[in-house]
């Protein structure tokens, strides 16, 4: 059997349009897009709690957010900033959670995703002209 991928490695992964037969060996369809999106958000902001996402991702991937925070965490793709904000879940009851950023590791995965998305680019215009 094959070894899982981490998300860090995933994430690092050149080809943005992995296979569907590869996201179905992930551990879950759900959480490896939560994961993505938590990830591409932290690429846009410096800081941010899960209040932040619950606003811009869809109802069913709040039951994911927590799995894959922690999947990130311990990959070494964002870490925790030392800070707490109150939830702004109401059946919370305001309790504290998490203000969370991307790593030297986690913005060195963003930074290669970009080049190869615009080296990518650059050689389809190349081919085009």
């Amino acid at each position: 059997m094959a070894r899982k991928l981490t998300p860090a490695e995933r994430l690092a992964s050149a080809d943005k349009d992995l296979l569907l037969e590869e996201i179905a060996d992930q551990s879950s369809w759900d959480q490896f897009i939560v994961e993505r999106a938590v990830f591409h958000f932290g690429q846009r902001h410096d800081e941010w709690s899960c209040n932040d996402l619950r606003d811009v991702l869809p109802e069913l991937g709040h039951g994911f957010l927590g799995a894959a925070i922690n999947s990130l965490r311990t990959g070494g793709v964002i870490e925790h900033t030392d800070r707490m904000v109150p939830s702004t879940q109401p059946n919370t009851h305001a309790h504290r959670i998490s203000v969370w950023r991307l790593t030297a590791k986690g913005r060195g995965i963003a930074a290669a995703r970009r080049a190869a998305a615009e080296n990518q680019a650059a050689s389809e215009q190349r081919s085009a002209a």
